[in-house]
């Protein structure tokens, strides 16, 4: 799915769940009631959005660029403010990238491409929300 509409559909299940149904038909548990965590928040969806959308990406790039890596991760916190509707006003997002003489320049042109030209959501919540990045290579 490149352009044009995407259509997703959310179902009330009961109980404070429902069913989430992306456009290509895969479908995701939702859980609302604040303590039971049996199922992904809206909110906890959408920083696990950030955090793949880049790691897609930087993945991408770092082995196009045949960086020997062993071990990827991406760890983002959100920043939400104290008055309803308690929106995101900033994200940080940590990239741990394991592997074996990883290029410290590899590992931050492949971010800034991800930040600048091709992580869609990061481009999506900017415009409310501050997103920085940060990074850190072991060896392995």
């Amino acid at each position: 799915m490149a352009e044009g509409d995407y259509k997703a559909r959310v179902h009330y299940a009961g109980d404070e769940f429902f069913i989430g149904t992306t456009p290509s038909g895969v479908s995701q548990a939702i859980d609302v009631k604040g303590d039971r965590r049996s199922a992904p928040s809206p909110l906890e969806m959408l920083l696990i959005s950030v955090a793949a959308c880049t790691a897609a990406d930087v993945i991408s790039i770092l082995l196009k660029k045949r960086q020997d890596v062993r071990g990827y991760d991406v760890e983002v916190t959100g920043e939400r403010v104290a008055e309803h509707p308690r929106k995101f006003t900033a994200f940080r997002v940590h990239h741990i990238v394991q592997g074996r003489d990883i290029s410290e320049d590899a590992v931050k042109h492949a971010i800034e491409l991800s930040d600048t030209k091709y992580c869609s959501v990061a481009a999506t919540v900017r415009p409310t929300a501050e997103v920085t990045t940060s990074y850190e290579i072991k060896e392995v």
